[in-house]
């Protein structure tokens, strides 16, 4: 039987996931052009939620949990913003900005 972290137990951390894999499918219509630049970030950003969540949960203190939740929570300001621009250059609908904006993580 394989063991299952705290982590993979916690809501947040599925949701986090699931905007991932969310991100991947949106930027994969991304101009070839933003390879390096908005998609690697975007994705980046998106990862960087659940991996923080994740690194998070695996500290004793909880001074060091809160961190790790607050740079997760910066990841997904900083992915927001990507979002907002990527609306501004028609990459993707202001629809589609409204569903990301309304995810609740």
């Amino acid at each position: 039987m394989m063991r299952t972290f705290s982590f993979e137990k916690l809501n947040v951390w599925g949701k986090a996931r699931q905007l991932s894999v969310a991100i991947y499918q949106s930027t994969k219509s991304f101009p070839d052009e933003e390879k390096f630049g908005l998609i690697s970030q975007m994705r980046r950003c998106s990862i960087s939620v659940s991996s923080n969540i994740a690194e998070g949960s695996g500290r004793h203190s909880a001074k060091d949990k809160a961190r790790f939740t607050e740079i997760a929570y910066s990841s997904l300001l900083e992915l927001l913003n990507q979002l907002i621009l990527s609306q501004d250059l028609d990459f993707i609908s202001k629809e589609q900005l409204d569903r990301y904006k309304k995810i609740n993580i």
